[in-house]
């Protein structure tokens, strides 16, 4: 699943006639990497949720097929859902076994084959060495266990494996996928690892013309 649905206020103007997903970086939408990613890693079947200019992200990717992919689209409300109630709400489209969830606005040469098929507990994260923007981290790398102190502290990287059981006692509707995490963590079902590649949160028009620059540098 690939989360889309976010309004991307921090990006705005960019984001006011263009999804966020969809912001042209190195000559393609950002959203395409990942898919790309994802279909080179054997992951065809897709997940998207949107919500704000929605409309726009499935006319632009159509069902997949010109990727090697198959998409199915989950729409949410005006102003979305948030990532758990986001996630939730597609359960009906991901089925029973463990899924992959990315966020829609990072960008990242993670590869996705050595993702864990099936989670020792509850939801396997990537964590990354946290960024300028976000020096204090998120969690802990106890191991191969995600704990929420006890070490230096590293960045969710948004990207996870998550059982579905992970979202059993919610209910339809907003709610964030962190305290899920959390509680998770406290009864020792989270593993992680650190990914120490290239990754980035496009979370600003000043970071995203920096991904810009450097991938359009390379090609």
């Amino acid at each position: 699943m690939i989360l889309a649905a976010g309004r991307g206020e921090r990006m705005r103007p960019l984001t006011d006639r263009t999804p966020k997903p969809l912001l042209p970086v190195g000559g393609r939408a950002l959203i395409e990497y990942h898919i790309e990613a994802l279909v080179q890693a054997g992951i065809r079947d897709l997940v998207i949720n949107h919500a704000h200019l929605g409309r726009a992200i499935e006319d632009y990717l159509g069902d997949g097929a010109r990727y090697g992919a198959r998409i199915q689209y989950s729409p949410e409300p005006e102003g979305a859902l948030e990532t758990g109630g986001g996630i939730r709400n597609a359960l009906h489209l991901l089925g029973t076994e463990p899924f992959v969830v990315v966020n829609g606005d990072v960008w990242t040469d993670y590869p996705f084959a050595r993702l864990t098929a099936a989670p020792e507990g509850q939801a396997h994260l990537i964590l990354v060495d946290n960024p300028d923007h976000h020096g204090g981290g998120d969690f802990v790398l106890d191991g191969h266990r995600v704990r929420q102190t006890g070490g230096p502290r590293l960045t969710f990287s948004g990207i996870g494996v998550y059982r579905p059981a992970l979202f059993d006692n919610t209910e339809p509707g907003r709610f964030a996928l962190a305290p899920l995490l959390r509680a998770a963590m406290d009864r020792d079902e989270v593993t992680g690892e650190h990914y120490r590649g290239r990754w980035v949160d496009v979370g600003t028009p000043e970071r995203l013309a920096a991904l810009d620059a450097l991938l359009t540098s390379q090609h």
